[in-house]
């Protein structure tokens, strides 16, 4: 599609700034999705285009994260099996449950999480220097993996957080760990569901590259940013996305 030098430019502001948001914390889709409707792109084809842009800043996160030592690749598949068998429920459920149900799960996860870090902040920002667990010496971690993972494929919208809760909850990773995992999944996630939409040719790949562009660069200095922070400074910027999460839950149709 024909593209304006303006509609390039939000697209690049808007993927950079998601790619930040959506690698410390989550979220970033609430920025991504609005500016490529608001360029006359139908809802289910931005849907998909976005997933552009998710994938390429989750390689990024993902390859920053490695190369500064706090990615945990030995427990990798462990921690993406109850993940994955979780979201394949979840998508399965998304199919026949009420569509009205789905902003009340949003809505509802959202209050809870941001709750949660203001009250109880170490179950999801661990003090510096607690031991990880693994997924099979951890029960409770399959229980919230697969909670994760149902969760992202009944509504899919703030899974990030959700999925850091269980990372950093069960597993005890702290919030840097927590989130390269987290990127982890979601390169996973995000490649399964881009093939689908190929196939089913739902993809503009003129906006989808643009804002893949900028949401690299976003990524890119979001690790930075990550490994230089202070853990408390990590936990209120995960606060205030949750409940900009909230507000975007509320005012969604």
């Amino acid at each position: 599609m024909d593209m304006t030098l303006l509609q390039v430019l939000l697209l690049l502001g808007t993927g950079f700034l998601a790619g930040i948001i959506n690698t410390l914390a989550g979220g970033g889709s609430n920025l991504t999705l609005p500016a490529l409707m608001v360029m006359g792109i139908p809802a289910e084809v931005a849907n998909a285009t976005n997933r552009v842009g998710v994938l390429i800043q989750g390689i990024t996160a993902v390859s920053g994260f490695r190369q500064h030592g706090k990615l945990e690749t030995d427990d990798t598949v462990p921690i993406l099996i109850p993940t994955v068998i979780g979201g394949l429920l979840g998508a399965a459920g998304a199919a026949y449950a009420p569509s009205a149900w789905v902003k009340p799960l949003l809505l509802g996860t959202m209050l809870t999480m941001a709750l949660v870090i203001l009250l109880r902040p170490s179950i999801v920002a661990p003090e510096p220097g607690t031991p990880t667990r693994k997924v099979r010496q951890t029960p409770s971690a399959w229980l919230g993996l697969g909670l994760a993972g149902f969760y992202g494929g009944f509504v899919q919208a703030g899974v990030g957080f959700v999925l850091l809760a269980a990372l950093a909850g069960t597993l005890r990773y702290d919030l840097v760990r927590a989130n390269a995992l987290k990127m982890f999944c979601t390169v996973v996630f995000t490649l399964v569901a881009l093939v689908l939409f190929i196939v089913e040719d739902l993809v503009l790949w003129g906006p989808g590259l643009i804002l893949a562009f900028g949401t690299m660069f976003g990524a890119h200095l979001a690790v930075k940013m990550a490994i230089k922070a202070k853990p408390e400074t990590l936990k209120w910027f995960l606060f205030v996305m949750t409940l900009c999460g909230c507000i975007a839950a509320m005012l969604t149709d």
